[in-house]
């Protein structure tokens, strides 16, 4: 395959984010996550906190239906401009991803995989944990204070599925919206790793040799 585009959701502590990293190294291509931020900051002149804090703070009290918007509305018409400014961040992002696509690499979040689900480049990946894994790992490699962590997990995840099912009108993490389903804590990081390269091998994208 000469082109090939990986998005990666993932609950929070799954090791989703370090998988696509690792997944990145071994295919020899770009990695994107948070950066994305940065780069839609840079072309929509809103700024990089703003943006990562709507996406971490979206609810169901906005009044824009953004799916039926998005087929007409971006940076170049008049209609952009009364777009809410909430939503102009995802069009920000929306943008930035579309471009990165134009070459293969790895997307983690943003609802990239609803963005570029109609490029037959695609493969869509959900990665899960159990969730005493996922406390496990924030306490320890992500460093939040034990008391609490539990509440602060459950709040990202639910963050996660709200600004998804909000910009795509789909349930985030159905079996219906991926590819490949990996549970980390069966597989560990590199087992992760390991089978989905196994798939990708199938559509015929292989590791880079060194």
């Amino acid at each position: 395959m000469d082109k090939f585009i990986i998005t990666i959701s993932r609950e929070f502590g799954s090791g989703g984010r370090l998988i696509g990293e690792k997944l990145a190294a071994r295919l020899g291509v770009e990695f994107y996550d948070k950066s994305i931020i940065q780069m839609a900051a840079e072309r929509s002149g809103l700024s990089y906190k703003f943006i990562e804090q709507n996406e971490e703070n979206l609810t169901s009290s906005l009044l824009f239906n953004f799916p039926a918007a998005a087929s007409y509305t971006n940076f170049k018409t008049a209609a952009y401009f009364d777009t809410p400014v909430n939503d102009k961040t995802f069009l920000a992002q929306t943008e930035v991803i579309r471009e990165l696509a134009k070459s293969s690499c790895i997307i983690v979040g943003r609802c990239a995989d609803y963005i570029l689900r109609d490029d037959p480049a695609l493969v869509r990946l959900f990665i899960t944990a159990g969730f005493d894994d996922r406390v496990r790992r924030a306490i320890e490699e992500y460093r939040f204070p034990s008391e609490g962590a539990e509440e602060k997990i459950r709040k990202i995840d639910k963050s996660r599925a709200n600004y998804y099912k909000y910009y795509t009108g789909q349930p985030w993490g159905s079996m219906h919206n991926y590819d490949l389903i990996v549970n980390s804590s069966f597989t560990g990081v590199f087992g992760a790793v390991a089978v989905v390269m196994t798939m990708l091998e199938e559509k015929g994208i292989e590791a880079k040799a060194y």
